[in-house]
């Protein structure tokens, strides 16, 4: 049933992606995440900020899509205008490495940061799982291929030492569902890469007893360090219910990517909507609230696209000659 599940998942986003225009004005897609995911709720904001003030000009949308790696690929293949990523995968991509080892895409183009997303390890409180070496031989949700936090979790298990097909049980479902199966006692634990608080956490801790597991042992502080795109943080106490004690582990940036295919004077239009009503995107959500110019053209690990610059030279933000 979840297999099946996850493939009617996949089917519809890429029914949602080819779903053509609407009407007159330039339509405009932004790839998201999982439809209960942070990404889903910036992307529609975003969405909701251009079409209320470009004039008319633009028709945005804001489409749920399977995460990092899947709206990288669209983007740079011209399915999406636009696409939220997180920082590492950005890098990656921008140098050929993890799911585009040895084929770099030389298209993509970084627009701006956002918000600071924490890697999470979730487990039910009665799995006795407390530390990452707990979960060998749990069911334990990876997260669906093409999402950065399959990316991340694979990254640990990796760094621990362990063999996905031997070490434990693993499934790929997007987050809706692993918040599903949780509660309903189908998988031990899952691993997420949001900003705080998710409600794909918070929702199934208020149905069932659920605990952060701390990510912040030897192997991982050595695999961050030295890694612009990455940063140790922790998930503030009492951010979810049950979790009465600062967790740390470590975090990435999310951000909005486009590519060379995107025509600049969108960029550009998109860039400079976002940033003259920016107070309104903070409202959004308290991952967003302490986003500033400064933060927002940090961690911009893809080069600037030439709308973006445009505009961040226009406002005195970069010089001429960083991007030469």
């Amino acid at each position: 049933m979840r297999l099946q599940r996850t493939v009617m998942t996949l089917m519809t986003a890429a029914m949602i992606l080819l779903a053509p225009p609407s009407n007159a004005r330039q339509e405009i897609m932004i790839g998201a995440g999982s439809i209960t995911g942070l990404y889903f709720g910036v992307a529609q904001h975003i969405c909701d900020l251009v079409n209320r003030y470009s004039g008319g000009k633009y028709q945005c949308s804001g489409r749920p899509a399977l995460g990092s790696v899947f709206n990288i690929n669209a983007v740079t293949g011209g399915l999406l205008d636009f696409g939220m990523a997180q920082s590492d995968r950005n890098w990656q991509a921008t140098l050929g490495r993890s799911d585009w080892q040895g084929k770099p895409t030389e298209s993509l183009r970084s627009v701006f940061s956002l918000h600071p997303e924490t890697v999470m390890l979730v487990a039910r409180r009665d799995s006795g799982i407390r530390s990452i070496e707990d979960l060998r031989g749990k069911r334990v949700n990876i997260g669906n291929p093409g999402s950065g936090q399959r990316g991340n979790a694979e990254d640990i298990l990796r760094l621990h030492g362990f063999d996905l097909a031997k070490d434990l049980v693993a499934s790929e479902w997007q987050q809706h569902e692993a918040a599903r199966a949780i509660v309903d006692g189908e998988i031990d634990a899952f691993f997420y890469t949001a900003g705080n608080p998710s409600d794909a956490i918070q929702v199934p801790a208020t149905q069932t007893e659920l605990v952060l597991i701390p990510l912040n042992g030897e192997a991982i502080l050595h695999f961050v360090s030295g890694k612009t795109y990455y940063m140790m943080t922790e998930i503030p106490a009492g951010t979810y219910p049950g979790n009465d004690q600062a967790t740390p582990t470590y975090g990435v940036r999310a951000s909005l990517v486009s590519s060379t295919n995107t025509p600049e004077e969108l960029v550009y239009d998109v860039t400079r909507i976002v940033f003259e009503h920016l107070d309104e995107l903070r409202g959004l959500h308290p991952a967003l609230h302490g986003l500033t110019p400064n933060i927002m053209l940090a961690s911009l690990t893809a080069a600037l696209h030439p709308g973006a610059e445009r505009y961040y030279l226009e406002r005195g933000w970069i010089l001429a000659e960083t991007n030469d």
